[in-house]
């Protein structure tokens, strides 16, 4: 388990974080949480963990497309029911 792919001090149980906060506040909350967790790895990369927070930039960003590609299949299937 690395520190950008699903690390384990972001689970319990089999829950992941980001689901809960799915879960919690809702998918474009927790899409526009990626977009902001997103810069500050990038603001901060320079400054403390280099590369690895620009690999966790784009792991958000990836997690962002992932959402955005979901409410749109969901918007799409609202609309033809």
């Amino acid at each position: 388990m690395s520190n950008v792919e699903h690390p384990n001090h972001y689970n319990q149980g089999n829950i992941e974080c980001i689901d809960a906060m799915i879960e919690a506040f809702g998918t474009q909350c927790v899409m526009m949480f990626c977009i902001c967790n997103a810069f500050k790895y990038i603001w901060r990369h320079s400054k403390k963990n280099g590369i690895e927070d620009i690999e966790k930039a784009i792991w958000y960003l990836n997690k962002y497309k992932e959402l955005y590609a979901g409410l749109n299949n969901n918007d799409n299937n609202t609309e033809q029911h």
